[in-house]
């Protein structure tokens, strides 16, 4: 199974689960953060991307419609209030202030862009497809969006200056409020 329509597939479907981390990492990247930091943030990211399927495919399809709701509206809610966060504390001075993804935050950040992925197993656990393959594309593939929006967002950080956590919280915000109201 070197290249199938089923790898092509799961590739494309990987890709898809991980623009919401890579927006969201966009959206971070504008804060100061060490290169130690993002490569925590995207392990940690691809490990739930990982995690998370697995958990659904186990769980089985029956639960998927009840979840899946509830599932878009914690993480809507989770990444506007880190945004607006982000947002308000570009505007002190002090660096104690700003909102950093270390400890329970970082969790609550790959949670919340990882949740998705739970219904997703689901359908995956159904269809058959070959578990520890898809759920290593869903790592990899989430965890390499992540450091690329990370990365990425460090350097528009240092176009933007001060203005890059405003507009980093901005964006973060708005998608938060994309995935309560679609």
């Amino acid at each position: 199974m070197f290249f199938s329509t089923e790898l092509l597939s799961l590739a494309l479907l990987a890709v898809g689960l991980s623009m919401d981390a890579f927006s969201i990492s966009l959206g971070l990247g504008m804060n100061k953060m060490r290169l130690k930091r993002i490569a925590i943030i995207g392990l940690v990211i691809g490990s739930l991307h990982m995690l998370f399927p697995m958990a659904g495919m186990l769980l089985g399809h029956a639960l998927s419609e009840q979840v899946g709701q509830w599932a878009a509206l914690a993480s809507g809610i989770l990444l506007f209030f880190i945004g607006a966060h982000m947002f308000f504390s570009a505007f002190h001075t002090s660096e104690e202030y700003r909102w950093q993804p270390v400890g329970i935050g970082l969790w609550m950040l790959a949670f919340s862009v990882s949740l998705d992925s739970f219904t997703v197993g689901f359908s995956l656990g159904i269809s058959g497809v070959t578990i520890i393959f898809t759920l290593l594309i869903f790592g990899a593939v989430s965890c390499l969006f992540t450091w690329i929006g990370l990365l990425l967002g460090r350097r528009l950080q240092g176009f933007l200056g001060i203005y890059s956590e405003i507009f980093g919280g901005i964006i973060l915000s708005c998608f938060g409020l994309y995935m309560l109201f679609s």
